[in-house]
């Protein structure tokens, strides 16, 4: 069975600077994916000074309900919240969620974080995948009890050998946290797993023993930090790929990444 997914941050669905809304333009981006399960970071469940500011622009619902509309199933692990709103994760999915949970790991009082755990059912296989949202802090103290974290919630909430993919903004520019992950629930991130052949430049690395690594996503304008990520166990990756290009700029300051992939 082959599933496309695609992570996320959408930067509460306003422009960088002036914070303008970008929710409707973001929609219609979102669906440019064909993805069957998309894992978002930074979606305001409800910010009531934009909704007046923008009324004729602002949705009436929250944002994961809006992306999701009438072709997507949604949940939303709320996170950060404050008196004129609150903002957190959200999973966009094709399959039926069977389940979602959403456990806190804020390392401080100032930065809101948490972990999003949806079930999600593949009828085609009879198969439950496990689906972490994830949007660590801006500290790597707090990076490294934070991955931690997760991968004491992942061992807790799936089942050995269960399919899942952990996806979100990692704010991880130094790539310190893959090989915790790696060690310790025995996933792969999408483009460190491709299988030979899957480009010239990829052939190179190869030839010379240099390791794949995390694609760069942010700023979307011109990508230079590596802080979004796909990670995945149970299944094969055909692709991986990251949207560059004025579009993705203009609608987030994250690039977004879309992966096909292979239930083994």
């Amino acid at each position: 069975m082959k599933l496309r997914v695609a992570t996320y941050n959408i930067h509460k669905g306003v422009s960088s600077f002036g914070s303008r809304p970008r929710i409707h333009a973001l929609k219609q981006a979102i669906n440019l994916f064909g993805a069957d399960v998309v894992f978002l970071q930074e979606v305001q469940g409800r910010h009531d000074m934009h909704a007046t500011r923008h009324a004729a622009f602002w949705p009436e619902e929250g944002q994961h309900d809006f992306l999701a509309g009438d072709t997507h199933q949604t949940a939303y692990g709320m996170n950060a919240v404050y008196d004129h709103g609150h903002h957190g994760n959200a999973l966009l999915s094709n399959f039926p969620i069977l389940s979602s949970r959403n456990q806190d790991i804020s390392d401080h009082a100032y930065e809101a974080r948490g972990i999003l755990h949806c079930v999600v059912h593949a009828a085609e296989r009879q198969q439950d995948i496990h689906c972490y949202v994830i949007h660590f802090g801006l500290f790597a103290s707090g990076r490294k009890r934070q991955v931690q974290a997760l991968i004491e919630a992942v061992k807790a909430s799936a089942p050995a050998g269960a399919p899942v993919i952990i996806a979100g903004d990692f704010n991880d520019w130094g790539d310190h946290l893959g090989d915790a992950l790696r060690d310790g629930l025995d996933v792969n991130e999408v483009f460190e797993q491709r299988r030979p052949g899957n480009g010239f430049v990829d052939m190179l690395r190869r030839m010379r023993s240099q390791k794949l690594r995390p694609a760069r996503t942010f700023p979307a304008a011109m990508p230079c930090l590596r802080l979004d990520r796909i990670y995945v166990r149970g299944f094969h990756v055909e692709s991986a790929q990251v949207l560059y290009g004025p579009l993705w700029a203009r609608l987030s300051d994250h690039a977004p990444i879309v992966a096909n992939l292979e239930l083994l």
